[in-house]
C-alpha cells in the first residue's frame, strides 16, 4: 500500500531539486494534471523535475523509503492518460523536461544519446544539423518528448520502413523502483546476459522504470523526398496500391497513410489555411511519401507506378507535390484529424492495430457491426495501412445529445470494437499504450497468458507498486 507524502520527504525533495525543480503552486501545477484529451484529471502535492539522471535516482529513494508512489511525465502529450496522477494527491508527479540534452550524436556510428526530456522537434533538427535524421515523426512532435516516445514505443508515420520506438533504440539509461541507475546506454549488436532490459522498458508505460536517456539509431537525411495525395474508392484498392508500390519501389517507400473523406472535410472546415488536394472528392484518399538520394529518382518513379494505377482504373486521380512546402501541407491534412475531430464533438477514438491484410475488412465490417448494434452509430478509420494500425473514431447518432450517448453506450461500443479486433488476431492499442484508459477493458479481453506474465514483471521489479500505479496493468 502506497503512502501520501509527508511533509518532511516534502521539504527534503525540495532541499534536492532546488526552485527550479520543485513546484507546489496550484497554478503553475495545473497544466500537467489533465491529459491531452481533457478526459483525466489529478491532483499531487508537488511536481519534480529532477535535472539529472542521479537526481531521479535520489528522488526515487526517497520516495521509496516512505512507499510514495511517482508518476512520470513527459510531454504530457499521451492519448490515453498514461501520465496522469490518480484524484487522491498521494502521487507525485515527475516530470523528466528539465532532463532536456543532446548527450552525443555520433555521425559515424549513426546513433545518439539523447535525454528524456529532450522534444522529438528540436532532436530532429539537432541531427539533421549533422546530416542525419531520426525516422520517427508524428503530429505532436513539437511536444512528445523521447522518453515519452520510449516509454509508449511509439509508432508514427514511418513504421513501414524503420519500425516503431523499439526498433530505434538501441540503448536505455533508466532509473529502477528501487532507485538504482540502470545504464544500458552502449548500443551492443551482441549481449546474451539473458532478459533484455533495454526491450523490456521501451514500452512499459513507466511503470517499471523511469526512462533518463535513450541511445538511437539515425538514418542518412534524405536528399530528396516526394509526397502523393491519391483519390480511391475504398481501404483495399489502397492495400493493393501498397503492395504495388512496395514491390515496385522498395526501401524508399516510408510512408502510406489513408484517410477517408469525412475525416478530410472535418480537417477543410475546422482547421486554418487548409485546403484540399484534389479538384474532385473521393471516397478515400492514400497520401504516400517516398525518401531517398537524388540519384533514385524519386519523383519519376512515383510518377510511372501512378500512372500505371490510373490507367488500370486501380486509383481515380492524384496529386503530386511540387515542393517541400506543399509536401508539409499534405501532411498537415493528415496530422489535424484528430483536432478537427475534437472540434466535431464527442466521439469515441481507438487506437487499433489487425494484420495488414485484414485492415479493410476491419474498416468495412466494423462501421456494419456498430450500426447494427447502436441504431445511427458511426465510425471514421484513418491510419497506417502499411503497419495495420487504425485509429477508428466512433461518433454518436448524427443529432443526438452526443455526451449523454457516449456516457450510455460508449464502453459497450468500444467493447464491440475491441472484441472484432482480438478475432482478427490484432491489439486494442496499436500505438498509445494502455495507460489508464484502456486498463480495464484490457485486463477483461486479452490473454490470460499475456496478462499473467506482464504482472508478474511488474510484481517482480516494482513489488511495492509505486511507479505509476493503475496503469498499463493496474
Amino acid at each position: 500500500m502506497t503512502r501520501a507524502p509527508s511533509p518532511a520527504l516534502l521539504d527534503r525533495l525540495a532541499r534536492l531539486l532546488g526552485p527550479k525543480g520543485f513546484e507546489r503552486d496550484p497554478d503553475a501545477l495545473s497544466p500537467w494534471l489533465t491529459d491531452w484529451r481533457g478526459k483525466y484529471h489529478g491532483r499531487t502535492a508537488a511536481m519534480l523535475s529532477p535535472a539529472t539522471a542521479d537526481e531521479v535516482a535520489e528522488v526515487v529513494r526517497l520516495c521509496a523509503d516512505e512507499r510514495v508512489a511517482i508518476v512520470p511525465q513527459g510531454g504530457n502529450s499521451g492519448m490515453v492518460g498514461g501520465a496522469t496522477p490518480d484524484a487522491s494527491g498521494d502521487q507525485l508527479l515527475l516530470s523528466t523536461r528539465r532532463m532536456n540534452r543532446i548527450r552525443a550524436i555520433d555521425a559515424d556510428a549513426r546513433m545518439a544519446v539523447v535525454e528524456a526530456g529532450v522534444i522529438l522537434e528540436n532532436f530532429h533538427h539537432a541531427a539533421l544539423a549533422e546530416g542525419l535524421r531520426f525516422p520517427l515523426t508524428l503530429g505532436g512532435k513539437g511536444s512528445a518528448t523521447i522518453g515519452g516516445l520510449v516509454s509508449t514505443n511509439a509508432g508514427g508515420t514511418q513504421v513501414l520502413r524503420h519500425g516503431t520506438m523499439r526498433a530505434l533504440v538501441a540503448g536505455i539509461e533508466a532509473v529502477l523502483p528501487d532507485g538504482s541507475l540502470f545504464d544500458g546506454l552502449a548500443p551492443l549488436k551482441k549481449d546474451n546476459r539473458g532478459y533484455d532490459l533495454r526491450q523490456l522498458l521501451c514500452g512499459a508505460e513507466g511503470t517499471l522504470g523511469i526512462v533518463t536517456a535513450a541511445c538511437l539509431r539515425l538514418v542518412p537525411a534524405a536528399e530528396a523526398r516526394c509526397t502523393a495525395w491519391v483519390g480511391l474508392e475504398s481501404p483495399e484498392r489502397a492495400r493493393l496500391l501498397l503492395h504495388r508500390l512496395d514491390m515496385a519501389i522498395g526501401a524508399p517507400l516510408e510512408g502510406f497513410e489513408i484517410v477517408p473523406h469525412g475525416c478530410l472535410d472535418a480537417v477543410l472546415r475546422h482547421i486554418p489555411q487548409t485546403r484540399a488536394p484534389l479538384a474532385a472528392s473521393h471516397p478515400w484518399y492514400a497520401l504516400i511519401e517516398l525518401a531517398g538520394t537524388v540519384a533514385d529518382d524519386l519523383p519519376a518513379r512515383i510518377e510511372g507506378e501512378l500512372a500505371a494505377a490510373l490507367e488500370s482504373g486501380l486509383i481515380d486521380d492524384v496529386a503530386i507535390a511540387q515542393s517541400d512546402r506543399e509536401s508539409e501541407d499534405f501532411w498537415r491534412l493528415r496530422d489535424s484529424i484528430s483536432e478537427a475531430e475534437r472540434a466535431e464533438g464527442p466521439a469515441i477514438q481507438h487506437d487499433v492495430s489487425v494484420p495488414v491484410d485484414l485492415m479493410p475488412r476491419f474498416i468495412a465490417d466494423n462501421p456494419r457491426r456498430l450500426a447494427a448494434a447502436f441504431p445511427g452509430a458511426r465510425a471514421l478509420s484513418f491510419g497506417h495501412l502499411g503497419d495495420g494500425n487504425v485509429h477508428h473514431h466512433v461518433q454518436p447518432p448524427a443529432g443526438s445529445d452526443g455526451s449523454a450517448w457516449l456516457a450510455a453506450h460508449g464502453e459497450a461500443a468500444s467493447r464491440l470494437v475491441y472484441t472484432h479486433v482480438l478475432e482478427l488476431g490484432g491489439s486494442i492499442s496499436a500505438e498509445h499504450g494502455i495507460g489508464q484508459m484502456k486498463r480495464d477493458i484490457f485486463a477483461e479481453l486479452d490473454s490470460p497468458a499475456r496478462l499473467g506474465a506482464l504482472r508478474a514483471i511488474k510484481a517482480g521489479l516494482d513489488p511495492a507498486g509505486l511507479f505509476n500505479p493503475a496503469k498499463l496493468i493496474g
